[in-house]
């Protein structure tokens, strides 16, 4: 009797143990689906939720020739111009007061900018005067459709602006902004920007592109480069000038292109990270740039430094191409390039992993790469002088029988790759090569 009574409690302690596992397995399974659900709605939905209004709103073909335009309302842009429609503006004035509430609406959206054109309108703009002095309130706003991390789409909106001049006064406040998969040419501006995060030719999450002919692009607030590149930027016969955070900056699988351009920065204050620097690549971990390659690419242009390093790369990977320009760093500590870890990602891999492709191009300055980086350095009728500080980092050089290196201290490469093969271009200038750890000797 006992030994049944035995066999049907086990019997049903199986039945409800099997039960019990049957039901969490449909409890996660179901959270699951709540959860993509929730993610995939606040995906879809979070540009279609934010309000818009604004003080003029242009909904069809519409050519404005003159006029002053106002609004001092917080999240209200001056100018709306939305839909499938062209624009022409022209000899206007703008002015924005009102701050945002701050978030993502300024910032992905296009609140409370002074111009934002958005939902395939296009916008052109010419001889305007463009004020704001209020947070949240960029200059001139092209929103794409599209404000996610990894944005293939856009939905065709452009802003063309020539001749005109864009000044802002305080913080997450750009000079002509880009997001979502948006457009933005801009011809012969004069952009000043002055407050915190507020990069003078700027975009964020989407992306976009961006092309630059002419003018001068300043920033003078912490956290505000003149350029800020979540988009393909592309600057030509231009000025950049950054008085306070670093010149240029590119986060993650993104790209900026400099032909023919003066690049001056005096990097004096950061936000987060621990080093000045004038050319910053990284990625944030912010959601806000896709991770992948990044590529900076410089032409027949002038890059002066005044404090930290020309060239600094950390948490990401970057392909840097360079062809004939003159580099002035003013900082007798700055290195001309440097990777290495710092403020972001996962300690132990959060290096910088750098290709550096050199063409006529001539080089002054160190080279710094720490443990947990990389570089890989091409040269093709150029030269390259200095000393580099890679003895637990890695570094691969490649040059070809025109370019040169003279090296201005003891140096650590793990591979040497010489087209001449009598090694009569590389010039040790009384100090030692060490390649893998071996000694280098002619």
């Amino acid at each position: 009797m006992e030994k049944k009574k035995i066999i049907i409690y086990t019997g049903i302690i199986t039945i409800l143990i099997v039960i019990l596992a049957v039901l969490w397995i449909l409890i996660i399974e179901n959270n699951k689906a709540s959860n993509n659900k929730d993610t995939n709605t606040h995906e879809s939905n979070s540009a279609s939720s934010i309000s818009y209004s604004s003080s003029k709103e242009i909904t069809e073909d519409e050519d404005i020739t003159e006029g002053n335009y106002t609004s001092s309302s917080a999240n209200e842009n001056a100018i709306l111009a939305s839909g499938k429609i062209k624009s022409n503006l022209t000899n206007i004035t703008v002015d924005k007061t009102g701050d945002s509430d701050g978030g993502d609406s300024t910032s992905f959206y296009g609140t409370n900018s002074a111009i934002l054109a958005k939902d395939g309108a296009e916008v052109n703009i010419k001889n305007a005067t463009i004020n704001t002095n209020a947070t949240g309130a960029n200059g001139v706003f092209s929103y794409g459709g599209s404000a996610k991390t990894n944005n293939s789409n856009s939905d065709g909106t452009t802003i063309n602006i020539s001749n005109s001049t864009i000044t802002t006064l305080k913080g997450n406040s750009g000079g002509i902004m880009t997001t979502g998969g948006g457009i933005t040419n801009a011809k012969n501006l004069t952009v000043t920007t002055n407050g915190q995060s507020s990069a003078a030719i700027r975009s964020d999450r989407g992306g976009g592109t961006v092309n630059v002919d002419g003018g001068t692009y300043t920033s003078n607030g912490i956290g505000s480069p003149a350029i800020y590149s979540t988009a393909d930027i592309n600057v030509k016969n231009a000025k950049l000038i950054s008085t306070t955070s670093e010149g240029v900056i590119i986060e993650g699988k993104n790209s900026i292109t400099l032909e023919n351009v003066e690049l001056t920065d005096t990097n004096m204050k950061n936000v987060k990270s621990k080093t000045y620097k004038n050319i910053f690549i990284y990625q944030s971990m912010s959601g806000d740039a896709a991770e992948g390659v990044a590529t900076f690419t410089a032409k027949d242009s002038t890059i002066t430094t005044n404090n930290g390093d020309s060239i600094y790369v950390s948490n990401t990977s970057a392909v840097i191409n360079l062809e004939n320009n003159k580099f002035i760093n003013n900082d007798s500590n700055g290195y001309f390039f440097r990777a290495q870890k710092d403020s972001w990602g996962k300690e132990g891999s959060n290096g910088g992993i750098a290709t550096l492709n050199l063409t006529n191009q001539e080089v002054n300055g160190n080279i710094g790469v720490d443990e947990i980086s990389s570089l890989t350095m091409n040269m093709k009728s150029s030269s390259y002088r200095g000393m580099i500080d890679a003895k637990n980092g890695e570094v691969k050089i490649t040059l070809d029988k025109s370019s040169e290196i003279t090296l201005t201290g003891d140096s650590y490469i793990t591979s040497l790759e010489n087209a001449d093969s009598s090694n009569s271009n590389i010039n040790l200038n009384g100090y030692k090569l060490y390649v893998n750890g071996v000694l280098f000797t002619k």
